[in-house]
């Protein structure tokens, strides 16, 4: 396509460009291609349905939410066990799929939507650099072609990389990757490894290291040193909590769950009944709460709410337990106060003095900030003034619908997002029970 090629004319169905194939762009994808929109989805794997979350090879890594609440469709909400019978998976209402099973979950209903739909699909293997706008729409740019026209862009790039350990230097023992499981598994089976962060990813990458190698040690490492509750099997109450009205404050809302709490364990029901029952209103509490209150709940409470909140399935905990049993498996808190390379193997300082290790990977999870970025795609659409921070610089900037705002102020037409990008206006949307509904809305504004 050469540069001076005209804009596209307006059509009753839309030509959308997603960028980012994992999970936001294959079920907004998946819900275009239904509506009869012809999509370019631009995913650098070249294969869609993958992104961060289900890359993984490793079979032990499940999934945080139970195979009654992941289908991709808010509509259809028992699609993911359907699809399980379909594809000869033992699969129950309450277990926790392995998170590779879902990437084929989804890539196999996006190849259905393609192939039976009345929207056409092509996927662009290809890394985008930048995205102008043109005409009406937009050109989008990668390193490989002079462009791809299109009506509307939905930016769902999924979670950035963590940002590098500061003090740490580049070397072979410091692993900023932790989703490579081929190299992970590949440290020596004797290997002390210093997982930093103790949330999901660092959980699997535990499982990872120790499940397979009974020499191996883990020492889990984050500033608070909490690691997330275990579902548990027997968990069926629901709870609704009232939400009071008028202005709220984040000890307000804190102390209102912690209330809630209390009352239900007097009558014997857990407390994660009363966490999950606030997962359908966490978006519009935060949307009530005022900027200075949302970031008092992200600087005091937002650990304590997400070790509890994002949970990992019974299983992953009871290894967790027998790795510490067993004194594989030690988690602190205080974070890493300093290293140094001693003879190619590091030497680091935590809260309870310096331990060398043989490895270090970096688990501390994404860095949303997109002031701090390398991503060249970022970097293009800031200069351009088409996207800017979030005031809390979970994401950018967009509406509650994933409209983005631009560096003026104003929404910019036609360009949308849908995912962790939304995080700073939703405060959950990193989850597949949000992603999809928003995936639905997004595709729905866009058909019309």
């Amino acid at each position: 396509m050469t540069t001076d090629a005209m804009p596209p004319e307006p059509t009753s169905a839309p030509t959308v460009a997603i960028i980012g194939g994992g999970a936001s762009g294959t079920l907004t994808a998946i819900n275009l291609l239904r509506r009869g929109a012809s999509v370019t989805l631009f995913e650098s794997r070249g294969e869609a349905g993958y992104g961060v979350a289900y890359s993984t090879t490793d079979g032990r890594h499940l999934l945080n939410v139970r195979a009654n609440n992941m289908s991709g469709f808010p509509d259809d909400r028992d699609d993911l066990l359907d699809w399980a019978a379909e594809a000869g998976i033992e699969l129950g209402p309450i277990d926790f799929l392995p998170r590779r099973d879902y990437a084929s979950y989804l890539r196999d209903r996006l190849a259905g939507a393609a192939e039976g739909g009345p929207g056409t699909l092509e996927t662009v293997g290809e890394t985008v650099i930048d995205v102008e706008p043109f005409g009406a729409g937009f050109r989008v740019l990668t390193s490989d072609d002079e462009g791809h026209l299109a009506d509307a862009v939905v930016l769902a790039y999924g979670n950035p990389p963590p940002q590098p350990l500061a003090g740490l230097p580049e070397a072979s023992w410091n692993l900023s990757d932790p989703w490579d499981v081929a190299r992970i598994s590949a440290l020596p089976e004797d290997a002390t490894v210093l997982v930093v962060g103790t949330g999901l990813t660092a959980v699997d990458t535990t499982v990872t290291l120790l499940d397979d190698a009974p020499d191996r040690r883990v020492i889990m490492v984050s500033r608070h040193g909490l690691v997330p509750h275990p579902h548990v099997d027997d968990q069926f109450t629901s709870w609704v909590t009232p939400i009071p009205d008028g202005p709220l404050t984040a000890d307000g809302i804190v102390s209102l769950v912690r209330e809630q709490i209390e009352t239900a364990v007097a009558l014997g029901v857990d407390w994660r009944a009363v966490i999950d029952g606030l997962r359908g209103p966490t978006q519009s509490i935060w949307r009530r709460l005022p900027e200075p209150e949302r970031r008092r709940f992200r600087e005091v409470y937002a650990r304590e709410w997400e070790v509890r909140r994002h949970r990992m399935a019974p299983r992953i905990a009871a290894l967790l337990d027998a790795y510490r049993a067993e004194g594989r498996l030690e988690v602190l808190g205080g974070g890493v106060l300093g290293c140094r390379d001693a003879a190619e193997r590091p030497v680091v300082s935590l809260a309870d003095g310096d331990r060398e290790v043989t490895a270090v990977i970096n688990c501390t999870g994404p860095s949303p900030d997109i002031t701090r970025t390398d991503n060249p795609l970022l970097l293009a659409l800031q200069k351009r003034g088409l996207i800017a921070p979030d005031p809390l610089r979970l994401g950018i900037d967009v509406t509650e619908d994933g409209h983005v705002i631009g560096a003026d102020g104003s929404v910019v037409p036609n360009l949308l997002t849908v995912g962790p990008p939304c995080k700073g206006a939703l405060y959950e949307a990193t989850a597949i029970p949000e992603i999809r509904v928003q995936a639905a809305a997004v595709a729905a504004h866009l058909a019309e």
